[in-house]
């Protein structure tokens, strides 16, 4: 059984599903060792710009050979028939999550080029690194969180998977996906920007702690700095995990009780 917004009320989330690495690395030999250093704890990993200019299909076929799920974060942005062919390719070789920017066109030029592949397009908000005055230099009159709801509506009424939002808007982001009823269930909510609490936030403006994000309704979480650059990664990855654990247990109790 389902709430109105798709998200599951009976089962329990194994936080070890929703935990994804971020490979942001140089080299295809510094993002093996990563993922052997997580092996047993991690099985999903995000790709970004930086590594697949190493990495390209083999190394994505080395993960789908471990048995781990690939989100291709490459934002794509371009004319309606180049995402188009480009989401086919991702399509293709097997990825499971991809990131795509822009208009209704790009959107919707996106969601025909994966086909009948179980691919998730999941439309971009607004990146974690943004605030105000950033849409001040974009030409944006409109607050964060407005552009946030605008973008995040669009994704919905054209049967997105999802968005990538940060954490701070996933409640109001879940209120709209429950009054669409285009939406589509379950509507993914998948909040990279994840910090631990106290530590630095780096370039990030609007970020938050793992357990902030999944007690706001959270169904992903996009890790890359607090593991990747702990002493020692596996440790860093088991108390993510654990603090994610535990909201989600208690998400879940929650709404069995209701």
């Amino acid at each position: 059984m389902e709430d109105s917004a798709g998200k599951s009320i009976l089962e329990n989330v194994n936080a070890r599903d929703r935990l994804i690495v971020a490979l942001d690395l140089p080299t295809v030999r510094e993002a093996k060792e990563l993922v052997l250093s997580l092996s047993g704890l991690v099985s999903f990993f995000k790709l970004g710009l930086e590594l697949q200019f190493d990495a390209g299909r083999p190394f994505i076929e080395w993960l789908r050979n471990r048995g781990c799920r690939v989100f291709l974060d490459l934002k794509f942005f371009d004319v309606e028939e180049t995402v188009r062919r480009a989401v086919a390719q991702v399509a293709n070789i097997g990825a499971n999550f991809l990131t795509v920017h822009g208009n209704k066109s790009i959107i919707k030029a996106a969601l025909e080029g994966r086909g009948k592949s179980d691919l998730k397009i999941l439309a971009v908000t607004v990146l974690t690194n943004m605030n105000s005055e950033d849409m001040d230099d974009f030409g944006m009159a409109c607050s964060v969180s407005d552009l946030v709801s605008r973008r995040a509506n669009m994704a919905m009424a054209l049967g997105c998977d999802g968005v990538i939002a940060s954490g701070m808007e996933v409640e109001a982001i879940l209120k709209q996906a429950k009054a669409c009823p285009k939406t589509k269930a379950p509507f993914l909510l998948v909040v990279p920007g994840i910090r631990l609490r106290n530590s630095e936030t780096h370039e990030h403006k609007r970020s938050v702690t793992p357990g902030y994000a999944i007690s706001a309704g959270a169904d992903y979480l996009v890790v890359g700095r607090p593991i990747r650059d702990a002493e020692n990664k596996s440790t860093a990855a088991k108390l993510i995990l654990e603090e994610m654990q535990t909201v989600f247990d208690t998400r879940w109790q929650s709404r069995s009780v209701s």
